[in-house]
């Protein structure tokens, strides 16, 4: 239903690139094999909810709208969020009207929220928060949807992709100093919503998504200075080789992304159950290396954030059971059952 899609999404470059070698024959990895640790955190104080917002102002982050309980109940509160101070902090109401499936990234010290949903309508209106204000903004220059990705590079936020009745491909870029839309090369691939999305490099990663009720098994690349989309590789065994055995558990839609030491992870979301695959992947090989699972309970529309070259996984739901709580990754230990 309309009111229960969205993606969620985080827009953090971190430094240091970390090198992933291929085996040179094929050969499968046991789970119990893999590396990484989900570690509960500090619980989301607002009310458990999904298909919500987020974006990152210096060392804060910020949390709001969203669908609650049974999928009905839309909100417009806001939260702030510190990792050093480990409290939620509510903020000033959003000015907009409640909505879930919207998008959100940050410039310069403001964050950007729209699109998205109020319960009957697809919507296009554009808020700027700054100040603990709210201030609306030109519409965005697309049509009005929902489960579109957001991204920011070059100082130009970029919104594409979404459902407005139709699957879409397009590509939007935002200058905030004019606060003006321009649209730019569409993705090159098949239109989509609830794809998921990061920022490596100063490029933006889209990957998979949902097209027509399938999963996508692609990744493209979008050059903001050529302008340009780029396919890497499938997301399937298309090799010999051993590194993709496993990438067809890479594929699905409302799923979270986020970066740390300049490399980016997935987790959560769904394809046709619910996917709790994390996977890491390294621009510099254009591999894909699997991770411990989400060892939250398995979930969609969930929200993902870095900070101080932490990544958390947060909100979300599970069938019409919205969540609150929130884990943090430690993608270079082993699990500890005792953590959570």
């Amino acid at each position: 239903m309309k009111n229960v899609l969205v993606y969620s999404l985080a827009l953090v470059i971190a430094t240091a690139p970390m090198l992933i070698i291929p085996a040179c024959t094929k050969k499968s990895s046991s789970s119990t094999d893999l590396i990484g640790n989900w570690q509960l955190s500090d619980y989301f104080d607002g009310p458990a909810r999904s298909e919500a917002v987020i974006f990152q102002i210096n060392d804060s982050v910020f949390v709001g709208t969203g669908v609650g309980v049974s999928n009905t109940k839309l909100y417009n509160d806001f939260w702030k969020y510190s990792l050093d101070k480990r409290y939620w902090q509510q903020v000033a109401d959003f000015k907009g009207v409640a909505r879930n499936s919207g998008i959100a990234f940050a410039i310069n010290g403001s964050g950007y929220v729209g699109l998205g949903y109020d319960g009957a309508n697809y919507l296009q209106d554009m808020w700027q928060y700054n100040g603990n204000t709210w201030t609306q903004k030109n519409n965005f220059g697309g049509t009005a949807r929902i489960d579109a990705v957001a991204f920011v590079l070059n100082n130009k936020g970029y919104v594409a992709t979404g459902y407005d009745d139709n699957y879409l491909k397009d590509n939007w870029q935002y200058d905030p100093n004019a606060d003006s839309w321009t649209q730019k090369a569409g993705i090159s691939g098949a239109k989509r919503k609830e794809a998921c999305v990061f920022v490596l490099n100063n490029q933006a990663y889209v990957v998979s998504g949902n097209n027509n009720g399938a999963a996508l098994n692609d990744l493209e690349v979008y050059d903001p200075n050529a302008d340009l989309w780029t396919m890497k590789r499938k997301l399937t065994n298309v090799t010999d080789s051993s590194f993709d055995d496993n990438y067809t558990s890479i594929i699905r839609y409302n799923a979270v992304a986020f970066t740390m030491n300049n490399i980016a992870y997935i987790a959560t979301g769904e394809n046709g159950s619910m996917n709790t695959h994390c996977w890491m992947y390294d621009y510099t090989q254009d591999q894909w290396t699997e991770k411990t699972g989400f060892e939250g309970t398995a979930r969609t529309g969930a929200l993902a954030f870095t900070l101080q070259n932490r990544g958390f996984v947060l909100t979300g739901r599970s069938g019409t059971q919205p969540f609150d709580n929130m884990y943090e990754f430690q993608p270079d230990i082993a699990v500890n059952t005792n953590d959570n």
